[in-house]
């Protein structure tokens, strides 16, 4: 039996790990995967405060996990099957064990969003659905695409410009949704091309990507852009993994909680970016868990 279980070892999921350890809390960590979530397989680490020159997403979560670690927090890498959260004390079942606590904190985060376009899943990793920090230096030369408008998708695009021969950024709306300062940094760079009022209608090719098909948002046209050997890279937005949570009435997807991160059911909590919120940044998310777990600890 655990004071605390946590679900996610992301920002959100380690900065509750941390204080709970802080405050006494016997606490246990949960991650499908590896400390870091998203923000650990991003190219670089913007805007956060204090952040250490040349910050990786990589260097980021390497970071997160020691001070976690070094605090005395336990991480279990398993995979949750099912919860049960209407109860006093709550339950986790993952394919290797069965977790108990009275308090339990969902901090699992979101995965990337899949475009749903012919050829995506047949070219994964072919050229299609690459990932920025992992595979742009391995295009080096290349023509490059990144599908997305949005902060994170035009801050990769900014990174992969480093290695491209040309890179194109498909939007669907008639302009950027980024911050101005990645707009400016687009402007500057030479190599970067804009298609916008557009969408990835199709990737085509046998073994790689060797053609893409933009349609238009304007009239519905389509054209087909011959370049084999091109990389695509989608950041077309999240899901939240909601999935397990049955017990909790859910908007939108994502769990609705108080500002003390408590959710409908008394002694859950959720924390980052699969609760409803605003903002979805790592500030709001390690703010989020320490919120979490101080009020959970109390």
């Amino acid at each position: 039996m655990y004071d605390l279980l946590i679900v996610g070892a992301g920002p959100a999921g380690i900065s509750a790990a941390i204080y709970a350890a802080s405050r006494g809390q016997k606490a246990l960590v949960l991650e499908r995967e590896q400390v870091g979530g998203i923000i650990g397989k991003v190219s670089t680490v913007t805007h956060y405060t204090a952040i250490v020159e040349g910050e990786t997403g990589a260097s980021f979560a390497a970071r997160m996990k020691r001070q976690a670690l070094e605090a005395g927090v336990e991480i279990a890498y398993e995979n949750v099957e099912a919860v049960q959260l209407n109860s006093a004390v709550k339950t986790i079942q993952t394919q290797r064990e069965t977790y108990q606590a009275r308090k339990i904190i969902l901090a699992n985060g979101s995965t990337p969003r899949k475009l749903g376009i012919p050829g995506e899943a047949e070219l994964a990793g072919l050229g299609m659905g690459l990932n920025a920090a992992r595979d742009g230096a391995a295009y080096a030369g290349k023509n490059m695409y990144v599908v997305g408008g949005a902060d994170g998708a035009v801050k990769e695009a900014l990174y992969l410009a480093r290695f491209a021969k040309t890179l194109t950024i498909i939007h669907f709306e008639d302009q950027l949704g980024c911050i101005a300062e990645f707009r400016q940094k687009v402007a500057r760079c030479e190599n970067i091309r804009l298609r916008l009022g557009s969408r990835l209608h199709a990737v085509r090719g046998q073994g790689r990507v060797e053609a893409l098909e933009i349609a238009s948002e304007k009239d519905g046209s389509i054209e087909m852009l011959e370049d084999p050997g091109c990389g695509v890279f989608v950041y077309a937005g999240t899901t939240p993994n909601t999935q397990l949570y049955h017990e909790l009435a859910l908007v939108e997807g994502y769990i609705p909680t108080n500002d003390r991160m408590e959710t409908a059911i008394a002694g859950v909590y959720a924390a980052g970016d699969i609760r409803v919120k605003q903002v979805r940044q790592v500030a709001t998310a390690v703010a989020d868990g320490a919120i979490a777990a101080i009020c959970a600890a109390t």
